[in-house]
C-alpha cells in the first residue's frame, strides 16, 4: 500500500498538509467539507503530493513540512530547490526532519 502526503492551498492563502492511503477519496472528502481542517474554505486546490511505501515515512515528512514556513513550502511546491535551501539556512541550521 502506498501512502501520500499532499498539500493543499485553500482560499489561495493557506497550506494545508495531510497524509492519505487514497488520494482521490481525500481530496473528495476536502472538496465536500467533511474535512473539519478544511471545511472553512471555499476553494480547495491539490498543489503539491509525494508518495511513500509505509505509514511511518510519511508522517515523519508530514511533520518535518509542517514545521516549514509559508515560503519554504511555496518553493517547495514550485520546484525552486536554490530558493528552499537559502531559506533553510537562514534560519541557522538546513532542517531534515530530524529535530
Amino acid at each position: 500500500m502506498s501512502w501520500f502526503i499532499y498539500i493543499l492551498l485553500c482560499d489561495q492563502k493557506t497550506y494545508y498538509i495531510g497524509i492519505t492511503n487514497n488520494l482521490s477519496h481525500r481530496l473528495q472528502t476536502h472538496k465536500r467539507r467533511e474535512n473539519i481542517g478544511t471545511a472553512e474554505f471555499s476553494e480547495i486546490e491539490l498543489v503539491y503530493t509525494e508518495k511513500y511505501l509505509t505509514r511511518k515515512a510519511v508522517e515523519k515528512r508530514e511533520k518535518q513540512l509542517k514545521g516549514w514556513t509559508f515560503a519554504k513550502k511555496r518553493a517547495l511546491i514550485d520546484g525552486n530547490m536554490i530558493l528552499l535551501k537559502q531559506l533553510s539556512k537562514a534560519h541557522g541550521h538546513v532542517e531534515d526532519g530530524s529535530r
